[in-house]
């Protein structure tokens, strides 16, 4: 079974699977990290796929162009997939969907 999915008017995706279920998976997938059509600090729409590397390692996050707030993506130990983090260090949702500013600590003088 083949289909096609249009998340938006930039991205269209081509997913095959045995049955209804394989493509489930795929449609989930797709859903959860590329479906984002606004920032959720400031609703813009100029958002942008970034990956930026720091010492070897990949860093997967949304960038909104406008507001320069970003949607971090986690990386699943198994299978490499990604997935937005939108919950702090203590399992709690944080606000904005997740999206924030990064805000550079200053040194004590």
């Amino acid at each position: 079974m083949k289909i096609l999915y249009k998340v938006n008017d930039k991205l269209t995706f081509e997913l095959e699977g045995e049955g209804q279920k394989e493509i489930f998976k795929e449609l989930s997938t797709i859903q959860e990290i590329f479906s984002e059509e606004q920032c959720g600090l400031c609703g813009s729409t100029n958002i942008r796929f970034v990956v930026r590397n720091v010492d070897g390692n990949d860093y997967y996050e949304l960038r909104c162009l406008d507001c320069g707030a970003v949607l971090a993506f986690g990386q699943h130990k198994k299978g490499g997939t990604l997935f937005p983090k939108r919950k702090d260090d203590d399992g709690n949702y944080m606000p904005n969907k997740g999206w924030h500013k990064f805000v550079k600590e200053q040194k004590d003088k």
